[in-house]
């Protein structure tokens, strides 16, 4: 499939408004909704939020940075690794181009590090500005790393559509044996995703749940509406018993209405 210039303006537009959308705290730069605009771009849904789907399961563990560690940015399989899995016409799924795509999110968190480090100055700046009333030099220090992580996202967007043929062609020339490898380790992403949540959410009150979960989906063979009703079932009962908080008033506490 040829990716035309039109289709990689809108893709570099896309990914430069969930780009600098994370920062307004309204989690665009997630794998799902990154992959949703590639597919209504290119017209082809079903296999864009397939690969959304299993890259949104691999980063909700990958986006958990402990200590000080940054984790891939989603652009990497949002962006590259579904125009993998639709450009190549089949000949990369989207097990595969998870695992492809993970370097390209490694280096791109490169790129998110730089654009906080040369806006580091910024909130300082709009602070003195406020402060002596300049409102103009304000609004620009304050936007400055909007507009930064756009142009980014952009540049991202755009170049990535652009170079996909090339991309693929390269990938063309890895041996299959180690394309079916690449899918295995992107089938076992999405399970090292969850074992970093559990590593830094996991409670021993909570191991029950977790078994509950494994034996919901591997004995019952319950589908994953199943066990997220099976979930919101237990989550239900355990907060409606939860023990109320009466609030006691001492005697002559109380104060009138007019005080």
């Amino acid at each position: 499939m040829e990716i035309t210039i039109v289709q990689a303006v809108l893709i570099g537009l896309w990914t430069a408004f969930c780009f600098s959308g994370m920062l307004l705290g309204i989690y665009t730069n997630r794998c799902i909704i990154l992959s949703f605009g590639v597919g209504l771009i290119l017209n082809d849904m079903p296999t864009a939020l397939a690969m959304g789907a299993l890259a949104e399961l691999a980063y909700m563990g990958f986006g958990v940075g402990a200590g000080g560690t940054v984790p891939p940015n989603p652009i990497g399989p949002g962006i590259f690794g579904t125009l993998m899995a639709i450009t190549s016409k089949g000949n990369i799924t989207p097990e595969a181009a998870l695992a492809l795509s993970t370097p390209i999110a490694v280096a791109i968190q490169f790129a998110q590090t730089f654009a906080y480090t040369a806006c580091a100055g910024t909130p300082e700046s709009a602070k003195k500005a406020i402060l002596a009333g300049n409102f103009k030099k304000f609004k620009v220090s304050a936007n400055t790393t909007i507009v930064l992580f756009a142009v980014i996202g952009f540049a991202l967007g755009f170049g990535g559509a652009i170079s996909m043929d090339t991309i693929i062609k390269l990938v063309d020339y890895i041996p299959p044996l180690l394309l079916n490898g690449l899918t295995v380790a992107g089938k076992m992403l999405p399970a090292i995703g969850f074992a970093m949540i559990l590593s830094v959410m996991g409670k021993k009150e909570l191991v029950p749940f977790v078994l509950l979960g494994y034996v919901c989906a591997s004995y019952l063979k319950l589908p994953v509406i199943g066990i997220a009703i099976v979930g919101t079932i237990f989550a239900l009962i355990d907060y409606y018993r939860e023990p109320k908080v009466v609030e006691v008033v001492a005697e002559g506490g109380k104060q009138d209405d007019w005080i």
